[in-house]
């Protein structure tokens, strides 16, 4: 009984310790709106992401747009293409950490920057 209950644990911590699952591709492109937590403070907005150009709505009705370059599947750098400021000419680093249906959640930084990264959700609205 010992062994069977042993057994058991060491089974379900294995399964318990693997990846999810990300269907990356589903959300390469497409209409989006998304929430952030950005220094205390909650952002909300809308993008469309075609292929390689991403257009993005604020909340303050601001619109921006950033070139996207794959990495992998799951991962793409975002450079501004028309930056006001020194930190609107660091590219970003967005990495897609777990999938659903309809929405992902991701984490995003300064290319390099490993400290300071943010975390946020993303659902497809179209």
């Amino acid at each position: 009984m010992k062994y069977l209950a042993l057994l058991t644990f060491i089974v379900v911590s294995i399964i318990g310790c693997g990846q999810p699952e990300r269907n990356c591709k589903d959300f390469r492109t497409g209409e989006f709106k998304y929430e952030v937590e950005l220094d205390g403070e909650r952002l909300t907005g809308k993008f469309t992401r075609y292929q390689e150009i991403q257009v993005e709505i604020y909340s303050d009705h601001k619109v921006d747009s950033s070139t996207i370059n794959w990495v992998n599947d799951c991962e793409f750098i975002a450079k501004n293409l028309h930056p006001k400021s020194m930190a609107d000419k660091k590219p970003l680093l967005f990495k897609i950490l777990t999938t659903d249906s309809d929405s992902y959640t991701f984490e995003f930084s300064y290319v390099g920057d490993v400290t300071n990264r943010h975390k946020g959700i993303a659902t497809k609205i179209d």
